[in-house]
């Protein structure tokens, strides 16, 4: 069946209607709908440089300072981002009684903006800055003032925006920037996120794990889960012989082993939880 914008697909509402504990995976096809941009292409393929790695971000200053000088620009963008239709239908799956849990790989908290109270974030927050040397956590909003404070020439620069707060401002020279440190330890600050070549707390993997153990059925919006660390919980299912469907635009790379997948918008694929479905639902407040 062609999917058509306006049209809600009979399968997915019968997966929804037929399993009543769903474990749900998002990624950032959830959050392109808010303005925040993704990272890959329909093949899955990366549509620009992959990001910074944990070993790179640790290892070299220079690659430090690049990172925060894009992140001083393209943080305003997450901060101010709100949800949008795919975030109120999954509020709205939850409020129904048929979310066993929601994990996503995102980290721009708007599952949490929109009303979603059970979820786990798979990679962390943005919105959240840790010390690696003390350990001490703070906001990233206070940790924005003083990025501005010590760069001012800086803060009014325009840049495209990038996935996950970051800003295009290639062919500058990063070496003047001013890193603040960890005004506890004056240790080394990083984003309260999982970089890639950073493993995933152990302890957050195996509480999605138990999760998905309880639930009946698994349902992955927008995703290409190319990465291991939501892949992981297809194979998980599989194993199992718990089902598996998804609504991504692209391929993802577990197709071969899903019972479909929705290639649409994710809020048009899930409108039907919000209007003239058989789960019509009051559309939910934004938390503010």
């Amino acid at each position: 069946m062609a999917y058509a914008a306006g049209m809600s697909d009979p399968r997915l509402e019968d997966f929804i209607a037929a399993h009543r504990r769903l474990f749900v995976l998002t990624g950032a096809g959830c959050s392109t709908g808010s303005g925040i941009p993704d990272y890959r292409d329909d093949q899955g393929a990366w549509k620009r440089t992959p990001p910074v790695t944990y070993q790179a971000f640790v290892g070299d200053v220079a690659t430090r300072q690049r990172y925060w000088a894009r992140s001083l620009i393209g943080w305003p963008r997450i901060a101010e981002a709100t949800p949008n239709a795919a975030h109120l239908a999954l509020v709205a799956l939850e409020a129904q009684g048929s979310c066993e849990m929601l994990l996503t790989q995102n980290v721009d908290g708007l599952h949490q903006a929109a009303g979603n109270r059970s979820v786990i974030d798979l990679h962390g927050r943005l919105d959240g800055v840790v010390c690696l040397d003390c350990g001490m956590r703070s906001s990233r909003a206070a940790l924005q003032a003083r990025l501005v404070d010590a760069n001012p020439e800086w803060a009014g620069l325009a840049a495209g925006a990038a996935p996950d707060g970051d800003a295009d401002l290639d062919g500058r020279d990063f070496g003047t920037f001013s890193v603040p440190a960890c005004e506890a330890c004056d240790g080394m600050l990083k984003p309260d996120v999982v970089f890639f070549g950073e493993n995933v707390p152990r302890e957050r993997v195996q509480s999605a794990m138990a999760h998905l153990e309880r639930a009946d059925a698994m349902l992955v919006v927008g995703s290409s889960l190319m990465v291991y660390s939501g892949l992981r919980f297809v194979h998980a299912a599989m194993r199992a012989g718990t089902p598996v469907a998804a609504v991504n635009l692209g391929r993802t790379r577990a197709d071969d082993l899903l019972q479909f997948r929705i290639a649409a918008p994710c809020g048009d694929a899930l409108a039907f939880l919000l209007d003239g479905g058989r789960y019509r639902v009051t559309p939910p407040e934004i938390a503010g």
